[in-house]
């Protein structure tokens, strides 16, 4: 009885040993203790946009044109704890920004002490320079000293500019760009589909204008 139950122990451990040997042998080799990515992702959803792709808007000269700086000054608001904007107004913790638009970067409020990546950046403060600002300074300058995280709305940030443009002026606006072929083409398709404009009072005159019947000469008179 003792030989059986002995056996049986036996058969049972050896087969213990033989299924951890299979499990450990076929996880070194499948590498089954190191997940990794697969080649192939899974089906892209329709609609949804990958992750770090960044949805392209329409450009700073049109934003810029369809803009309003009343909106930008609500905006410019959070802003005033760090920023006077009135002409001849005291710096702040960071410089007056009356008539910044156009100026050099990092040399415009007279005695402000600029951080040296910003003051040594170089360049202007051009539409473009200050929609790069606004939508993250520590991106355009590193070392800068201010701590705004920045903005991320496109629409924000040019109604700010029109709102800084508006205080002190700089350069002209630059035109938004001339309309695509395709959205050209459908405004000249329906132009024509409308028909030509006409003024109102148009259909008297021309009849008014036309050449009116002439009686023969042996139509009789009235007074005939």
């Amino acid at each position: 009885m003792n030989d059986n139950v002995n056996t049986i122990a036996g058969w049972t451990l050896f087969a213990g040993i033989v299924a951890l040997g299979l499990s450990i042998g076929s996880g070194l080799y499948f590498q089954a203790d190191k997940p990794h990515r697969p080649h192939t992702m899974g089906f892209p959803i329709e609609g949804v946009a990958e992750e770090g792709a960044a949805a392209e808007g329409p450009p700073l000269a049109t934003l810029l044109a369809e803009g309003d700086a009343a909106k930008g000054q609500a905006i410019f608001a959070k802003c005033t704890a760090c920023h006077t904007i009135d002409q001849g107004a005291a710096n702040g913790i960071g410089p007056n920004l009356f008539g910044i638009v156009g100026k050099p970067i990092g040399k415009h409020a007279a005695g402000f002490a600029y951080s040296g990546d910003l003051s040594g950046h170089g360049g202007d403060w051009s539409f473009e320079n200050l929609d790069v600002w606004l939508k993250g300074p520590k991106a355009f300058a590193a070392g800068t000293k201010m701590t705004f995280a920045g903005l991320g709305k496109a629409e924000d940030r040019a109604n700010v500019i029109l709102y800084l443009l508006q205080n002190g002026g700089g350069p002209a606006l630059p035109p938004p760009p001339a309309a695509e072929p395709a959205e050209a083409d459908a405004a000249v398709a329906g132009d024509a589909a409308a028909g030509p404009a006409v003024e109102p009072g148009a259909d008297a005159a021309g009849a008014a204008a036309a050449p009116q019947p002439v009686a023969g000469a042996n139509a009789a008179t009235a007074n005939q």
